[in-house]
């Protein structure tokens, strides 16, 4: 049995696969690693499945999310006391009370406004996904174009409640938990000055901007964002 599992949760338009290039690292390194398909309904939802795939394992557990999923990992750690560290992938690491569409409009930068297009749910509300033909530059600029191009047609939607959908509880798990973060300066989702913004107000062990970097640094940059994973896998097993 591992003596720590890896738990990856990725954000919206993106899917489990974006996290292979790291997988491969971790296991390199004899890291075990399961990645959580993050139903993407709504942040008490959410976090909700992760917190049972967390109760399943059976092993102290590092919650690693990218985007949107860092508003679910900081939600379900919460009542997931197997939980030891937090690792924020060009993610959302909110307050109580805070959503992802206000952290993601703190500062300018963000052009991910003009780059959605919505569907009609028939149960109510709206769902959000990039446009194909504007997916590459948005999301995924510094990827391999035709690894961007698939991830376009493979991007999974978004409603937009979940995006509306506050942090709820005590306090963020961040404040009793140590926390890893890393981003990109070019995000065109979340801006990097929100990105470090919130690295800095949760206090974190190590903050890491990659230069020149997209917001898909899962799938462009796996071996700094594997690296930092590893930072907390060592801090966790000392």
């Amino acid at each position: 049995m591992p003596d720590v599992t890896v738990v990856l949760v990725h954000g919206a338009f993106a899917e489990s696969a974006s996290w292979n290039g790291v997988i491969e690292r971790l296991a390199a390194a004899d890291v075990a690693a399961v990645t959580v398909a993050n139903p993407l309904r709504g942040v008490a939802t959410d976090a909700a499945y992760v917190r049972d795939v967390v109760a399943s394992l059976d092993t102290p557990v590092i919650l690693v999310g990218h985007s949107y999923g860092g508003q679910v990992i900081t939600q379900a750690a919460a009542d997931a006391p197997a939980v030891r560290a937090l690792v924020f992938v060009a993610a959302f690491a909110p307050e109580i009370g805070e959503t992802a569409l206000v952290l993601s409009n703190r500062f300018v930068g963000s052009t991910l406004g003009d780059a959605v297009v919505a569907r009609p749910l028939t149960g109510g509300g709206l769902e959000l996904s990039i446009s194909p033909a504007k997916f590459p530059h948005q999301f995924a600029a510094d990827a391999d174009p035709g690894q961007a191009a698939l991830m376009a047609i493979t991007q999974r939607p978004i409603t937009e409640a979940a995006l509306n959908e506050a942090l709820t509880g005590d306090e963020p798990a961040w404040r009793r938990l140590p926390s890893w973060f890393i981003w990109g300066s070019e995000d065109r989702n979340i801006p990097a000055a929100a990105l470090r913004w919130m690295g800095e107000r949760a206090g974190g062990k190590e903050l890491i901007e990659i230069s020149g970097a997209g917001h898909a640094l899962p799938v462009s940059q796996p071996d700094p964002v594997a690296d930092t994973i590893l930072q907390a896998v060592a801090a966790v097993r000392a």
